[in-house]
């Protein structure tokens, strides 16, 4: 859990120190996953289901991240930030789209990132306070060097090396439609993938933490009994 910690808020504290556009998101890369490990390391339903999801989460945001970064690299063939600004201007498609992927990754509703989040949020918090703290200081430290990013490359003015620059063509869009629409399904409706999580989580949550279960219903003897209780309950004669 501390190794996880360390990965979050020290991959995003070099992610505000980069200069390579590329650069960045790789090391964004390695502070959310410190944010899904640390979901596992909850060993609770909520921190193992948040923490997959997440990872889910990480290949659609970040995914679409390093090709926002393609995008400009086969226009530009740079990848160094202070070339690049105004490009809201010149290209306001990619604009939206490098805008919706921010957010995504920062964890903003109603998007995919956001569901991830808050679900390990929950796990990491019923574990430990200062685990959570670490996580809020992490989710900080995302938005801002994911906003600031924006501001540098999107908006001020346009060099004159990029007035000639073209906006996303229609294969492009192609890539980037069906992760957008993954993005705001997952954060409008995660129902199903919970769904799908729910028994395996279980399991696993029973393995490692055995009686789990047996002590929340305990607690709470109106809660319903467990997935993994359903999985090994016998059937009843005659169904």
């Amino acid at each position: 859990a501390v190794l996880s910690i360390i990965a979050m808020v020290y991959g995003a504290l070099v992610s505000l120190m980069q200069k390579d556009w590329k650069k960045l998101v790789a090391y964004s890369s390695v502070s959310h996953l410190g944010f899904c490990t640390l979901g596992i390391f909850a060993l609770n339903p909520a921190g193992i289901a948040g923490s997959i999801l997440q990872q889910i989460n990480h290949g659609i945001s970040t995914g679409m991240l390093f090709l926002i970064v393609g995008v400009v690299y086969e226009r530009r063939h740079t990848r160094e930030i202070s070339e690049y600004g105004g490009l809201l201007r010149i290209m306001p498609v990619f604009a939206i789209v490098f805008l919706i992927t921010a957010l995504s990754s920062m964890g903003m509703p109603p998007l995919n990132g956001f569901i991830g989040e808050i679900t390990i949020l929950q796990g990491v918090f019923q574990m430990s306070f200062n685990w959570a703290f670490w996580c809020v200081v992490g989710i900080l430290l995302g938005a801002a060097y994911l906003i600031w990013l924006y501001q540098r490359t999107m908006l001020g003015e346009v060099p004159e090396k990029n007035t000639g620059l073209k906006d996303l063509s229609p294969r492009e869009i192609a890539v980037f439609a069906p992760l957008l629409v993954w993005a705001f399904w997952i954060g409008l409706y995660p129902r199903p993938f919970f769904e799908v999580l729910e028994r395996p989580v279980a399991q696993i949550v029973e393995r490692v933490r055995p009686g789990y279960y047996a002590e929340r219903n305990l607690r709470n003897p109106l809660a319903s009994p467990s997935p993994a209780a359903r999985i090994s309950a016998p059937v009843p004669a005659g169904d």
